[in-house]
């Protein structure tokens, strides 16, 4: 069983000091998801995933790695 998407999102917070700005909405958004299947507003939490990951390609590390790599897993297993 994979963690929820806010566990996920308070992980990256936690880690990535300065967010670029245009993943700060989706990190925001993930905050209040637990799956990709999940409603935000009108966007679904695949979206809001994928353009995270589009928009944090700055934050590096083995944290980021891990991490981008759980996201791409919890998007192909959707």
């Amino acid at each position: 069983m994979s963690r929820s998407l806010s566990t996920i999102a308070n992980e990256i917070t936690e880690n990535w000091a300065k967010p670029y700005f245009g993943a700060v909405p989706y990190l925001q958004a993930m905050l209040s998801l637990d799956t990709v299947n999940d409603k935000y507003g009108y966007d679904d939490g695949r979206s809001i995933v994928l353009y995270f990951l589009a928009n944090a390609q700055s934050w590096r590390g083995d944290v980021a790695k891990r991490v981008k790599a759980e996201l791409k897993g919890m998007l192909k297993a959707a």
